[in-house]
């Protein structure tokens, strides 16, 4: 296997492994320093994104509160770094934030946006992320518009109108806890799979 020196082939060798040993990749992506983190999962192609998807179901939970730590001020926005598995635009960002007044430790939701280059032409892509009621993994709902923004975020603009309506229009997405950083996500549309998947980078 690849040494440290390079932990984009190291998380990769350990993402095709068979069996794939998802507590053994979180315990690595932990001990990575925050620019090696981003770095290594942005590596992750689509084969490796599948595979992981797959294999942490059930393996760790995940909850709002891992996506916006409770110590975040309200509506102060958290980065999260990632690559998705699509043909073109491939390096983005969501960008999440608590509502004002929600509980820290458990909110009930959050509000959420795509940030990447196209988000002129495609438009923000705003979500609201709410638990899965039926299994410890959060939904990313673009069919829900947040009531709020932080400051500095684009304007909210609904996803069913112009081109939004062919990337973020009657989307929910799943995403699934890797480590305490990292988090990794499948697209469905109308709930159906569309075979494409994202994984995302926590900043510290």
């Amino acid at each position: 296997m690849p040494g440290a020196s390079d932990p984009g082939a190291e998380l990769r060798a350990l993402s095709a492994e068979t069996p794939l040993e998802p507590r053994r990749v979180a315990r690595f992506l932990d001990g990575l320093a925050h620019g090696e983190r981003i770095a290594a999962v942005r590596s992750l192609g689509r084969a490796e994104q599948r595979r992981l998807f797959e294999a942490v179901a059930g393996a760790l939970p995940l909850r709002l509160a891992d996506l916006v730590p409770p110590p975040t001020v309200d509506l102060a926005p958290v980065r999260h770094y990632g690559r998705n598995t699509l043909p073109a635009f491939t390096i983005f960002e969501k960008r999440f934030c608590r509502p004002r007044g929600a509980d820290r430790e458990i909110p009930s939701e959050l509000w959420g946006y795509n940030h990447q280059s196209t988000s002129w032409l495609t438009g923000p892509g705003y979500f609201v992320a709410t638990p899965d009621p039926e299994r410890p993994e959060v939904l990313i709902d673009y069919t829900r518009l947040p009531s709020g923004r932080a400051e500095g975020w684009p304007e909210i603009r609904p996803n069913d109108r112009g081109l939004a309506r062919f990337v973020y229009g009657f989307m929910v997405d799943r995403l699934r806890r890797v480590s305490e950083h990292v988090t990794i996500g499948s697209a469905a549309r109308h709930g159906r799979d569309l075979g494409s998947w994202f994984a995302l980078c926590r900043e510290v």
